[in-house]
């Protein structure tokens, strides 16, 4: 098994979580979503994350599409699994179910409430503490979505304090001269940037590591940070530039993750769009507005002579 540490670099996909139309897990369509997902050469795969919809999958659900993921990827690359909650000790049962099958790490974000850094640094040292020191830990540090604001200091002093805290997965907005603090900093950990990948060139060149996002068509994720670590920052932009109107539309606040599911769905991968209630759905505006979009990116694919 392989663990994630301070130099995991390259693309770990936050995966959908696919639902039929009666609201189930449809395992059939998670399957082809992870061979779909490896077989465009992503680094990992993310699992039961926010835009998993992992707060909306009951204890045993979270468990069985973990176990499910875990012996379908069998190996093949390295599977973090978000396990972030309001208790510790269920935090810490989940940790202990998914470690055993296989995770490569589990990924945190602080509870809403912790007010203040001194809080944030006490409930990780509290989680290590349960989770023991062989489980690898990425925080996640999202306050659009936590609402708690952890400054890059104080992301420093926890990789420091707590050595298993080996991976930031970078969300801060803006956050560019926050990532490049952490970066120029030691000890090293690895970051990981989310957002849809929204800034990924940009990124990238204040020394990210890859990407811990979402996006329709992951292949443009695994092509740009493969360029950008060989140098050919230009053509990692170029090709970054070419998909943008469609990043920056699955990043829209409370619409992106079904406009996400609606692509994967139209490439075949899922049967149905369908998100959890609460949830958004597309209306014939939207769908014809998004059927433009992917055309527009086509042809920009075939004027460039890129097939993806």
């Amino acid at each position: 098994m392989s663990l994630i540490d301070r130099n995991t670099h390259g693309v770990y996909i936050i995966s959908a979580t696919p639902f039929a139309e009666d609201g189930g897990i449809d395992l059939a369509s998670m399957d082809r979503l992870v061979e779909f997902y490896i077989g465009h050469g992503v680094s990992g795969i993310t699992i039961l994350g926010m835009m998993g919809e992992a707060p909306k999958l009951s204890a045993d659900e979270a468990i069985g599409l973990a176990n499910h993921v875990l012996a379908r990827v069998a190996g093949r690359v390295p599977v973090i699994v978000g396990v972030s909650g309001a208790g510790l000790d269920n935090i810490a049962r989940l940790t202990a179910t998914v470690m055993e099958a296989g995770a490569a790490g589990v990924m945190v974000a602080p509870p809403p409430g912790l007010a203040t850094e001194e809080r944030v640094l006490a409930y990780y040292a509290e989680l290590c503490t349960r989770l023991g020191p062989d489980v690898p830990v990425c925080f996640q540090d999202y306050p659009q979505a936590t609402g708690v604001h952890v400054s890059a200091a104080t992301i420093l002093q926890m990789t420091r304090d707590l050595p298993q805290v080996v991976m930031l997965k970078h969300e801060d907005c803006p956050g560019l001269a926050k990532l490049s603090k952490v970066r120029e900093a030691s000890p090293r950990m690895s970051i990981l940037t989310g957002n849809g990948g929204l800034y990924l060139p940009q990124e990238l060149a204040r020394g990210a590591d890859g990407a811990m996002t979402g996006f329709a068509y992951p292949e443009m994720l695994v092509r740009v940070v493969a360029l950008h670590r060989a140098g050919e920052v230009d053509a990692a932009e170029d090709l970054f530039d070419a998909y943008l109107p469609l990043v920056r539309h699955e990043q829209q606040p409370g619409l992106g993750l079904v406009i996400r599911k609606e692509v994967l769905r139209r490439r075949g991968v899922i049967t149905s769009a369908r998100t959890r209630a609460p949830g958004p759905s597309l209306s014939t505006t939207d769908q014809a507005e998004l059927t433009r979009l992917i055309h527009r990116l086509d042809n920009r694919l075939q004027d460039s002579g890129d097939k993806g």
